[in-house]
């Protein structure tokens, strides 16, 4: 008899944003997923999301196609312009967003697993779709957020292969976000092998 395949969680790359002590909004882009009609958000240890989303236990979730938000995020660029409500933060480049609230903890030493429900969902704009530039930008966001997992190697081939649609279709809202993402790999980099760091 065969096995059942496994289903597999599809995981939908966010800009989630927080509420730090101070009051002030914390951008962070996140991959999240959805399972029993919660939402499942799970940050690695050491975090300020993660403290964030324990202490106040609300969160946002918005969807954007401005890329610059995701680069500049994960590369210590988090000032980007948002709205307040009564329950939460928008980014004002939001396409859509959630206000969720926290639910349930899974607890684990590296990478517990919050689960929030949704209390307000809004359709601001249309989504146009992503240009192969702009694929390529969410692409190394994510072996960004992974520099201390991954080996050099492997992240500078995928990079070799992502810069080809950056050199075939990115504007110059692209080009800036690739330019962050590289530089924060090449800072790795040299921390790695003792060179100057810029």
């Amino acid at each position: 008899m065969r096995a059942t395949a496994k289903k597999r969680e599809q995981i939908n790359e966010i800009i989630l944003i927080t509420e730090s002590e101070d009051g002030s909004p914390y951008i962070a882009p996140f991959g999240v997923r959805e399972r029993d009609s919660l939402i499942l958000i799970a940050p690695f240890r050491p975090s300020t999301s993660l403290n964030n989303l324990l202490s106040g236990r609300r969160a946002t979730i918005n969807t954007t196609d401005d890329v610059k938000v995701f680069a500049g995020a994960l590369t210590g660029r988090r000032d980007w312009p948002v709205n307040k409500t009564e329950s939460a933060f928008i980014l004002e480049s939001a396409l859509s967003y959630k206000v969720l609230s926290l639910e349930n903890i899974e607890d684990d030493e590296q990478r517990p697993n919050l689960y929030f429900r949704v209390l307000e969902e809004q359709n601001l704009k249309p989504f146009q779709g992503y240009n192969r530039a702009q694929a390529a930008v969410l692409e190394l966001c994510v072996l960004v957020s992974r520099l201390q997992m991954l080996p050099m190697e492997k992240i500078a081939s995928e990079i070799e292969y992502l810069r080809i649609a950056i050199e075939k279709t990115a504007g110059d809202h692209e080009l800036e976000a690739w330019g962050w993402l590289v530089e924060a790999v090449e800072n790795h980099r040299a921390m790695q092998t003792g060179d100057n760091v810029a």
